[in-house]
């Protein structure tokens, strides 16, 4: 992921402009020192889980050095609400630090959601899946496009769609890329696959056999037995063919033609069916209007 085109989106939801900042960026924002126990956590805080170990790492540096990076908050009441720094804040209350620099910003919900997102996109740890679901519950919340979304990011189009994408597959696949059993290419590769049933039978063979993401997609497109095939195959002699690698070639080929899942069916050497997955209206409505050219 481009770090530098997410800098810029982070610049233009602060505010940022070539001429200078406008009222309520960064620089222009009130630096205060603020009691810890008056910061109450970001409610459009992506990441689930902070690892005590990176937390404790954090802590003892703060005690060493002090706070040089001051947190975000905006004023809610007579307390204030965490934009963006939880790791230097919970690392601060481990630390037992009493008071910390913050910079008091006037931003409403949506901002402050976009640069709860922003800010942790910027972090390798974060696992793909709660970017898929911070994706989802942001256009849940506000509407809009995932291109607008993308746009008002920095990110391109196409990742915000393939992330949202993730979360079509069955939870035990989706725990898997969480816990790092499987990487985001790997859960990619699974959503060709016509069911559950057959995503998490492949998802549980990559693990183990530790297959590679490339290994992944040449299994997919060959076909994954389940349970319900299996029988089959033992009561048919009429068992489906591999995936021929024209086949395997062409959906590839349409793959990055149209920018989405494409799924090509044989069900004989004369008729099939060819599959083009879409994701939302937008992504249909683009689709469509290549198929028009």
């Amino acid at each position: 992921m481009n770090k530098r085109r997410l800098g810029r989106g982070l610049e233009a939801l602060l505010g940022r402009e070539e001429g200078g900042f406008e009222p309520g960026s960064l620089e222009a924002s009130e630096l205060i020192h603020v009691a810890v126990d008056q910061v109450d956590p970001n409610p459009y805080q992506p990441r689930r889980t902070f690892p005590a170990a990176e937390i404790a790492s954090l802590a003892e540096s703060l005690r060493q050095h002090g706070m040089l990076q001051p947190i975000l908050v905006r004023a809610m009441g007579d307390r204030y609400q965490l934009i963006a720094g939880e790791r230097r804040l919970r690392a601060s209350i481990e630390a037992q630090l009493h008071e910390i620099p913050a910079r008091v910003m006037d931003l409403d919900d949506q901002r402050v959601h976009e640069l709860a997102m922003v800010e942790n996109l910027q972090r390798e740890d974060l696992n793909a899946v709660d970017k898929a679901t911070a994706f989802r519950e942001y256009l849940s919340r506000y509407g809009g496009t995932q291109e607008e979304l993308a746009g008002r990011l920095g990110l391109d189009r196409s990742t915000v769609s393939n992330f949202i994408r993730l979360l079509e597959l069955p939870e035990e696949v989706l725990n898997a890329v969480r816990n790092g059993e499987i990487t985001q290419g790997h859960a990619r590769a699974l959503l060709p696959l016509p069911d559950e049933e057959s995503r998490i039978a492949a998802c549980r063979r990559i693990i183990a056999e530790s297959l590679s993401v490339r290994q992944t997609e040449a299994l997919v497109a060959t076909g994954i037995p389940t349970p319900a095939r299996t029988r089959v195959r033992r009561d048919s002699a009429h068992s489906p063919d591999p995936k021929q690698p024209h086949m395997v070639e062409l959906e590839q080929h349409l793959h990055q033609r149209f920018g989405t899942m494409v799924l090509i069916r044989a069900r004989t050497p004369e008729r099939g069916q060819i599959i083009i997955d879409y994701n939302s209206q937008e992504e249909f409505d683009r689709v469509a209007a290549m198929i028009r050219g």
